[in-house]
């Protein structure tokens, strides 16, 4: 649940803004889920690791 605040927050926003923030989010995501893959697998390169990520 957001709080109220947020969603303030959210509301003022332009969609540029919103769109910049879920780019950011989404590359946040997709930099957690490699750092993780590279922990599971230190064998793999780094190809195969951004290949699973995507």
């Amino acid at each position: 649940m957001l709080h109220p605040a947020q969603i303030q927050a959210y509301r003022r926003m332009t969609p540029a803004e919103k769109l910049r923030i879920a780019c950011q989010l989404n590359r946040a995501a997709r930099e957690l889920k490699a750092a993780g893959l590279r922990m599971q697998h230190p064998d793999w390169s780094e190809e195969a690791v951004q290949a699973e990520v995507r």
